[in-house]
């Protein structure tokens, strides 16, 4: 199995947290809850990651719970 990468991104001046699963590809966001947004690739869509606004504002994001991709998950 090909390695895939997580890349986890946070400007603390914007309050922007970004969580990306592999290479950046064409994707869209779909709302799916207050200030949180999840990346779905265009063509074939797959979860691509997860935009979180006003990380540091929010009460309700104090503990994360995420979908990741199978991709990502190694079966033993």
């Amino acid at each position: 199995m090909k390695n895939a990468q997580l890349h986890i991104y946070y400007d603390p001046e914007a309050d922007y947290l970004e969580i990306r699963f592999g290479e950046p590809t064409p994707s869209v966001y779909e709302k799916t809850g207050p200030d949180t947004f999840m990346r779905v690739d265009e063509k074939t869509g797959d979860i691509k990651g997860y935009a979180i606004y006003n990380v540091k504002k929010s009460t309700s994001l104090r503990t994360l719970n995420l979908d990741i991709p199978e991709n990502l998950i190694e079966s033993k």
